[in-house]
């Protein structure tokens, strides 16, 4: 059982430096994007809208 618990243990810890790889790739990418204002206004009001739409489909989801 206790080779059971340790492969738990590393099962998570490679979860979590996947999600900050993840994260940090993403990261590296938007800032990319911010270095000029014509793309930052853009990324912006696509995270704006991207974001709207996950609300406004969720809350029609849920009947509220």
């Amino acid at each position: 059982m206790d080779g059971f618990w340790t492969n738990v243990g590393r099962y998570m810890s490679y979860f979590v430096t996947v999600i900050l790889g993840v994260l940090l790739t993403l990261a590296q990418g938007l800032g990319r994007l911010w270095q000029r204002p014509v793309t930052a206004v853009a990324t912006v009001s696509l995270l704006v809208s991207g974001s709207s739409l996950l609300y406004f489909t969720l809350l029609a989801m849920l009947g509220q």
